[in-house]
């Protein structure tokens, strides 16, 4: 979808003229991109959120001559998707999501229950020991 069926979008589901669709349009994305350059992130719930990341200077190949060259720092806008808009592409993924954070509760549950178990019959098995010493 380009930036004009993105207007047509906006003209048959508000109905308002593709004038004010292409101006509203143009305040949503001057506002997201003016608010990241700003260092600030832009969080719409459900869809993602629009932030700047550093990226570290680093060496890279300049595949034409062979040679190594160093890349600067810089500064990069980023997205990550919100939970709704990646269920909305994969909902399997989505489910996999949940079953693993639903299961992972129980197994911890099970883990620190046996550790504890195992914890308080080793304090008590030194506190025999410790015990039948100082007799």
């Amino acid at each position: 979808m380009n930036r004009i069926e993105f207007i047509e979008k906006i003209v048959a589901a508000h109905g308002v003229s593709k004038a004010e669709a292409g101006r509203i349009l143009e305040t949503v994305t001057s506002t997201i991109v003016g608010a990241v350059k700003k260092g600030d992130a832009v969080s719409l719930v459900g869809f993602g959120t629009f932030k700047q990341v550093a990226r570290a200077a680093r060496s890279g190949f300049n595949p034409t001559s062979g040679e190594k060259i160093k890349i600067a720092a810089q500064k990069v806008p980023k997205f990550v998707p919100g939970t709704a808009f990646k269920a909305a592409i994969d909902p399997k993924a989505a489910k996999r999501k949940a079953d693993k954070a639903a299961a992972k509760p129980a197994k911890n549950a099970a883990a620190k229950s046996a550790k504890t178990a195992g914890a308080k019959s080793a304090k008590s098995a030194g506190a025999k020991t410790t015990g039948a010493k100082k007799k």
